[in-house]
């Protein structure tokens, strides 16, 4: 039993370095689960927001209500109704032409979350999430 006395000197020193292990491990996990939801809540507003303008425009139900449509959207997966952006674009002068493609982009930039202001110039303070839709305008549209 010689070595006995050096042995107890390393007791406990295992649960210390997997507590200090785990915290350093969980940590960045935890940040990268945060932003990642983050990132997907607005990848599911951009989505559902494009689609729905398209829609609206090519239909001639928009009456000023595409705008609306999107920053419903954008509300129902928590994120600020000013966070999207909405361009419209049309294959044809006057839009509803039939056969005519409404092409509807919606943008939104995330921000990532506990990134201070002041590293703006060395890490980005935003994640763009971009999704266009297309609707084609039905031959028979009035």
């Amino acid at each position: 039993m010689t070595g006995g006395a050096g042995a107890r000197g390393d007791e406990g020193s295992a649960a210390v370095e997997f507590l200090a292990v785990g915290v350093l491990l969980l940590v960045p996990v935890a940040y990268l689960v945060l932003t990642l939801g983050r990132v997907q809540a607005a990848t599911f507003a951009a989505e559902s927001g494009a689609g729905q303008a398209a829609r609206l425009v090519a239909t001639g139900a928009a009456d000023g209500g595409v705008r609306e449509a999107v920053a419903l959207a954008v509300t129902d997966q928590g994120l600020p109704p000013t966070a999207a952006d909405l361009q419209v674009r049309c294959s044809a002068d006057p839009c509803r032409t039939p056969e005519g493609e409404v092409a509807a982009t919606v943008r939104v930039d995330v921000a990532l979350p506990l990134v201070p202001a002041f590293l703006g110039g060395v890490v980005p303070l935003e994640v763009p999430v971009s999704v266009r839709r297309v609707a084609v305008v039905d031959r028979f549209a009035p």
